[in-house]
C-alpha cells in the first residue's frame, strides 16, 4: 500500500472510532442544521479534525478541502490536495440508521491519485490508488458483469440540498424505475459509489453532490473498472456535482435515459462546470 494511502486509512478509521463511539449515544449529540434536511453535529467536526490532524502530521504542506471546515493551505504552493467528507450521511447517523461513511480521497496535480472510503459500522474498508487497483478489506473489486441495464440494481440520491432541479431528477427516476430490477436510495453518496465498484449497484446517478462526497468514490470507481462521468458523460462531475456512475455496458444505458430529462439549467451548469 502507497504510504499516502496507509496515512489515509489511519486518519479513516480514526474518525470511524470517533463515529462508533458516539453512535452509542446519540441522545447526547450536540446537533445544528446547516439548510435544509442538512445536519451537522459535533462528531462530524470532531471526526473531521481528526482526520485533519493525522493527516497534517505526516504532510504538513498539503493542502485540505473538507466538508465542515472548508479550505485550508494553498493550492497554488502545493501540488496536493486531500478531499475530506467525515461524516457522509449526517442525518442517516443522527437516526440510527447504519448507512453511513468516511470519505477521503488525494489529489496530486488536479489528479485523484489515492481514495478511502470506511463503513465504520461493517468495518468495511474501501481503498484505491492510480493505477493500483481498488480493494475491499484487501480483496480486488471490480465491477458488475452485468450488461442489460433490465437486470441491474441501481443506486441514486434524492435532491435535499438544492431541489432547483427535482422535477428533472423526478422524471429520470420515474424513467429509470420500470427498466431496472430496482433502485436504492441508502443516503450516503461515498458509500453508494463503493458499493458501484464493488458490483453490489450496477450503476448510480445524483443531481447536486459536493466534491467530497464524490472524489474518492470516483477513484474506487475507475479503479475497479467502471466509468463516471456528469450527466452528459463528461468529466465535469466534481465541478458540477451532477453525477453518473456504473460498469461500462450500464453507464452508456443510463446515460440514455438520462438524456431526454436534461433540462437548459442542467446543461448549463455541466457547461459552466467545463470552464
Amino acid at each position: 500500500m502507497h504510504p499516502m494511502l496507509t496515512i489515509a486509512v489511519k486518519a479513516a478509521r480514526r474518525a470511524g472510532s470517533i463515529i462508533n463511539q458516539a453512535s452509542q449515544n446519540l441522545d447526547l449529540l450536540t446537533v445544528s442544521k446547516k439548510s435544509h434536511s442538512d445536519f451537522v453535529s459535533e462528531v462530524d467536526g470532531a471526526a473531521e479534525q481528526a482526520i485533519i490532524k493525522t493527516l497534517l502530521s505526516s504532510y504538513p504542506d498539503h493542502a485540505i478541502l473538507a466538508e465542515e471546515s472548508g479550505h485550508q493551505g494553498d493550492t497554488t504552493q502545493s501540488e496536493y490536495q486531500w478531499i475530506i467528507d467525515p461524516l457522509d450521511g449526517t442525518t442517516n447517523f443522527l437516526h440510527g440508521f447504519p448507512k453511513y461513511s468516511v470519505s477521503i480521497a488525494l489529489k496530486h496535480k488536479d489528479v485523484l491519485t489515492h481514495a478511502v472510503v470506511y463503513d465504520p459500522t461493517n468495518n468495511e474498508l474501501f481503498t484505491a490508488s492510480r493505477g493500483g487497483g481498488a480493494y475491499l478489506n484487501n480483496k480486488r473489486l471490480r465491477v458488475s458483469k452485468r450488461i442489460r441495464l433490465e437486470d441491474c440494481l441501481i443506486g441514486t440520491g434524492l435532491p435535499f440540498r438544492d431541489l432547483t432541479h427535482m422535477d428533472a431528477y423526478i422524471a429520470m427516476l420515474v424513467d429509470i424505475i420500470p427498466r431496472t430490477v430496482g433502485i436504492r436510495r441508502p443516503g450516503s453518496a461515498a458509500l453508494d459509489l463503493a458499493y458501484v465498484a464493488a458490483g453490489r449497484y450496477d450503476g448510480f446517478w445524483e443531481i447536486g453532490l459536493a466534491p467530497w462526497d464524490m472524489a474518492a468514490g470516483c477513484l474506487l470507481i475507475t479503479e475497479s473498472g467502471g466509468l463516471v462521468g456528469d450527466l452528459e458523460g463528461n468529466a465535469t462531475q466534481l465541478e458540477s456535482g451532477q453525477i453518473v456512475a456504473g460498469s461500462p455496458k450500464i453507464f452508456g444505458q443510463l446515460l440514455q435515459v438520462i438524456a431526454p430529462h436534461l433540462t437548459p439549467e442542467l446543461i448549463a451548469a455541466q457547461k459552466a462546470a467545463e470552464k
